[in-house]
């Protein structure tokens, strides 16, 4: 900001990080505001790299940090140009304006604050300190025209809400419930990068609640939802809101959270269901695995575009719930040392903590990959002990002099 700002450059902080300074919350990142263009950027910044088409920006790094630099945007006067689509999505977003005007085309109140180095104040265009103070989100704005910009929107409010706990304002509220299904006018690579920032924030399980409550997170997982319907399913809505508070406690103590994971957590309910359906239809038990697990991914691939290595690494934690069943053998041996074992193992105790009846197999598991050699080969053996062979039904012996026809010649 400073070097900008000798530059006969305007500078501020603002977004984000503003609103968490205030509210007394370490800001994840910093994002600045600037007259300068793009390319007067990056005539100042010889580690700065411009991105972006949609939105043009500037990325000035240093070291493994990022900050985000954006010259003040202006708003658009006419919907038909063609930085929009028919339905008033915008599809560009690159015409300069003034400080004020940047404030006015910004998402929410509260994420429209700037802080000035050249006075050490606060600039507030648009109400943010006072639904700041009455922890309110608002979006800036008729918040049915700018939803129908970016439908995104709904989804950031959400999320914000869920960290700062604020409430949603009535207007805002309204429209969200209203504009739900305008979700679908979103490409599915960007709902996939939406979805990883509603999850994967540690905010997981306030998230969740308030996606159902706006009926959004059908939106995103039709299949999923779809199977809460069935009253004789006790598991899965318990399994998904234990899942997602395992990830923000991995969130909260700094530990990886794999995506794939979460995914194969959200997904599971309705490939079940799918597995059900076919084995009702007389396929076998691994046809109709295979089948399942297809067409549940694939039928979630047309809303939201994972990645193929997260899905595969999905399809193994589910496969491998099967194999950890399976004991007998040199199987247990071989499964331990697979990639995905902690996976697997970490699914199995998710869906025992759900209710599923696992927990002896859990048990089992926990203690074998802990144990020395001699010690698993022994509980191998009592697995391969304690499991009856097959009854077969007693075959009924041949007769070999029928009585009828014993006294007549041959």
């Amino acid at each position: 900001m400073y070097r900008l700002k000798n530059a006969d450059f305007d500078a501020f902080l603002v977004g984000g990080a503003v609103r968490d300074l205030l509210l007394g919350v370490k800001p994840k990142d910093f994002d600045v505001a600037t007259n300068a263009q793009p390319e007067e950027i990056r005539q100042l910044f010889g580690n700065c790299r411009l991105i972006g088409r949609r939105f043009r920006l500037a990325h000035v790094h240093f070291g493994r940090d990022v900050i985000e630099v954006a010259t003040f945007r202006a708003g658009h006067t006419d919907a038909q140009e063609d930085h929009h689509n028919e339905d008033g999505m915008i599809l560009r977003d690159n015409v300069f304006g003034s400080i004020e005007e940047d404030a006015w085309r910004r998402d929410f109140s509260v994420n429209a604050l700037y802080y000035n180095i050249k006075d050490f104040s606060i600039l507030d265009y648009t109400g943010g300190l006072e639904d700041l103070e009455k922890r309110r989100m608002r979006i800036i704005g008729d918040p049915e025209i700018r939803f129908r910009e970016d439908p995104v929107r709904m989804l950031r409010a959400v999320r914000l809400a869920a960290k700062l706990g604020f409430n949603i304002e009535s207007e805002t509220d309204n429209m969200i419930q209203e504009m739900v299904s305008s979700l679908h006018a979103v490409p599915s690579a960007r709902l996939y990068e939406e979805v990883l920032k509603l999850f994967l924030s540690g905010y997981a399980v306030p998230t969740f609640k308030l996606l159902r409550h706006y009926g959004l997170y059908e939106q995103l997982f039709p299949g999923s939802e779809n199977v809460f319907c069935y009253e004789e399913r006790k598991h899965p809505l318990a399994m998904l809101e234990l899942g997602f508070e395992n990830t923000d406690k991995r969130v909260a103590q700094g530990k990886p959270v794999v995506p794939a994971f979460l995914f194969a957590v959200i997904l599971w309910s309705k490939m079940q269901l799918n597995y059900e359906h076919r084995r009702a239809k007389g396929q076998s038990g691994f046809e109709s695995f295979q089948g399942a697990a297809r067409e549940t991914i694939v039928s979630q691939l047309s809303e939201i575009s994972i990645p193929r290595r997260h899905t595969t690494q999905v399809r193994d934690i589910w496969n491998m719930q099967s194999r950890l069943d399976n004991r007998k053998g040199k199987r247990p041996l071989r499964l331990v040392d697979h990639p995905r074992f902690r996976a697997a193992y970490d699914f199995l105790l998710l869906r025992t903590q759900a209710g599923e009846p696992l927990q002896e197999l859990c048990d089992w598991w926990t203690d074998f990959q802990v144990a020395d050699e001699d010690t698993k080969n022994t509980m191998i053996r009592k697995v391969r002990s304690t499991t009856k062979p097959p009854r077969h039904k007693k075959r009924k012996p041949r007769r070999t002099d029928n009585s009828e026809n014993a006294d007549k010649p041959v």
